[in-house]
């Protein structure tokens, strides 16, 4: 495999790291954070976050009223600076810092290159229960001064600073502030800083943890940012307090790493954080984009440059559709179905319907909005016979798929009719001059448009309306029929991908179904996806394999989450391809080639196809991501994607 250097995608390696304490010992305090920075460098971290007062100890308490420890932790700092100053990772680092009025204040220093770029001084002081920070401490939230310490080119103390490192917008508000009703994190995010950084001295309590966890998870999605919190370690535990050294690395509200707690000789979060997705994230975000950027707010420049980033330390699900989580994995599956038959069942009631009329297959698309169906009548307090399931055989059904179709109507009850194609297909492709031993695009799509005019005309007959059957992958491919089943009156899969689409069909079948039903829906998704608009072979199998031709279903869930979920480019979208179907798993690997050939199948079909997404009909969103021309998705039907396609050899 080619090597990527995925500072190019936008990412970057960040650490926050709870070195162990020497309390009111800043040279021994300067030597641990060196190591830990030379580590962190080591493993290739632009950024270190250490935790609050880490150059002295959080809890020194009356000793931060001595000059003598303040004149050491001065002396400690340039020493810290000095032996850094060949490293290429910026360091955020806490300490008391006193300024030429006399006042202290407890701060935050960015370090980079030999030089301390600024300090952020605490503007919220915890003063209650244990903390009694306002007696050594000055409030920093009206600050603005120069500070001039030796050894130490003079920096500025304001908490309006954005520190840049390279594309890395570096924003600092310490533990409490995050915890007051309006954190200096918000207007530091609006002013421009992707990333957060939160030097902390928070004790552990029974449950603390996982509310404090929340807190950081929660800013962080509110405000599009990473958000990296180092809590200081179980060797700041004095008296009654106890100290766990909790780290956490949180991007846009999704927990990266988090450190293992209580480890008296450190521990340490580490996360490759994506900054373009974060700028994606706000940029599509209208309130986001439209709210007002603060005034008083200065950008220091620390460095151009972010170090080389050969290797990415970061999970991409293979199935980005698909919940993953066991806990949860039922409640998702339940609110999916719920949105979609609840959508169904409201549309039925608006357009005072007395039936549904769903044409079955025994393929899973069809499968599933046959289970939504039958959901929407529970909620309609309506008989399963409410459903009209049609079968309309024609020259490429298979025995297997009429089979299924069969069995699924019977054991869920529904109405059923069979309405053979054949003749039909052969009187029209007649009129019109084709042969019927030509299995071209228009032998095919005959079969497509009369099962679709058999669906609406029933319809009509029995004062129904037709369920759309066709998912979320099959348009985004633009793989279904103008007007035939691209059209219905209501489309239930409109955005459930072909991986959801199988996942929610196995759940039903494992956790809802009655056993027969099971066993059908199981043989259901064992069946190859097909339209079967071709005869099968001799022994009668399918010899039509969407697949085949589209390429596989997984890797195009994955360039579409990715391309309209989170904004990236072709060239992006391959190399997460690449390190998310890597070889080396027990899941199906694919090589570059592979992801190549297909991602251009997905560009060249996602643009060309457009025109048939833009007369889509209604269907209920159940997801973030949506080809609907009426909500998330409305671009013209003429573009042309050679130019994006040449981005991936740029």
């Amino acid at each position: 495999m080619s090597e990527i250097d995925w500072r190019r995608h936008g990412f970057v390696r960040v650490v926050a790291a709870a070195p162990p304490v020497h309390l009111a010992d800043p040279a021994a305090n300067a030597d641990e954070l060196v190591v830990w920075a030379e580590r962190a460098s080591a493993d290739g971290a632009a950024l270190v976050v250490f935790p609050e007062l880490a150059l002295t100890g959080y809890t020194c308490e009356d000793l931060f009223l001595s000059a003598d420890l303040l004149a050491r932790t001065e002396a400690a700092l340039a020493d810290l600076a000095r032996r850094t100053a060949a490293l290429p990772i910026a360091l955020v680092v806490g300490t008391p810092l006193r300024t030429a009025g006399g006042r202290r204040y407890n701060t935050a220093l960015v370090v980079h290159a030999g030089k301390v770029h600024g300090a952020v001084p605490k503007v919220h002081l915890a003063n209650n229960g244990e903390f009694y920070e306002r007696r050594w401490f000055t409030p920093g939230g009206d600050v603005d001064t120069t500070v001039t310490l030796p050894g130490l080119d003079p920096f500025g103390l304001n908490r309006r600073q954005v520190f840049a490192i390279g594309p890395l917008t570096l924003g600092v508000e310490i533990c409490e502030d995050l915890w007051a009703p309006e954190p200096p994190s918000g207007p530091l995010a609006l002013a421009g800083a992707l990333v957060i950084a939160n030097p902390s001295a928070s004790n552990e309590l029974v449950a603390k943890a996982e509310y404090r966890s929340e807190l950081v998870r929660q800013q962080s999605a509110r405000l599009h940012t990473a958000y990296l919190y180092a809590g200081s370690g179980p060797t700041e535990s004095t008296k009654d307090l106890v100290f766990g050294g909790h780290c956490l690395a949180v991007e846009n509200g999704s927990v990266l790493a988090e450190s293992e707690r209580f480890v008296l000789a450190g521990s340490r979060a580490v996360a490759d954080i994506d900054l373009e997705k974060l700028a994606n994230e706000r940029a599509r975000n209208i309130t986001w984009s439209t709210s007002a950027v603060p005034a008083g707010y200065r950008v220091v420049p620390v460095t151009d440059a972010l170090p080389p980033l050969p290797a990415l330390r970061r999970v991409f699900e293979r199935d980005p559709f698909v919940p993953d989580d066991p806990a949860t994995v039922h409640q998702r599956a339940r609110e999916i179905l719920a949105i979609q038959s609840t959508g169904l069942a409201r549309r039925a009631i608006a357009a005072r319907v007395k039936r549904l009329v769903i044409g079955v297959s025994g393929g899973l698309d069809s499968t599933l909005a046959l289970l939504v169906a039958i959901e929407a009548t529970r909620r309609l307090d309506a008989a399963p016979e409410m459903i009209l399931g049609i079968t309309m055989p024609g020259p490429g059904t298979t025995s297997r798929t009429r089979s299924a179709a069969d069995d699924l109507m019977d054991g869920l009850g529904v109405e059923s009719r069979t309405i053979p194609i054949g003749d039909a297909v052969a009187r029209h492709l007649g009129d019109i001059g084709h042969a019927l031993d030509v299995h071209d695009i228009t032998y095919e799509n005959a079969q497509a448009r009369e099962r679709t005019q058999i669906l609406f005309d029933v319809a009509n007959q029995v004062g129904g309306i037709v369920v759309g059957t066709g998912d979320l992958s099959e348009l985004a491919l633009g793989w279904c029929t103008y007007n035939a089943d691209h059209m219905s009156n209501y489309g239930v899969n409109a955005s459930v991908p072909k991986t959801l689409v199988r996942h929610l069909v196995r759940w039903y079948a494992d956790n809802v179904a009655v056993a027969a039903v099971a066993k059908t829906l199981h043989a259901v998704l064992d069946t190859p996806v097909s339209p079967e608009l071709l005869p099968p072979d001799a022994d009668g199998n399918i010899v039509q394999a969407t697949e085949d031709v589209l390429g596989p279903f997984e890797l195009h869930d994955f360039f579409l989450w990715h391309w309209l979920r989170n904004g990236f480019g072709a060239a992006k979208v391959e190399a997460l391809a690449r390190h998310a179907f890597a070889a080396g798993s027990t899941d199906a690997a694919y090589d570059e080639a592979t992801i190549r050939r297909w991602l251009v199948v997905f560009v060249e079909r996602f643009h060309r196809q457009q025109f048939k997404r833009s007369t889509l009909p209604a269907g209920p969103k159940v997801g973030s991501v949506s080809v609907s021309p009426r909500g998330d998705l409305r671009m013209p039907d003429e573009v042309d994607p050679a130019s994006i396609l040449r981005t991936l050899d740029t």
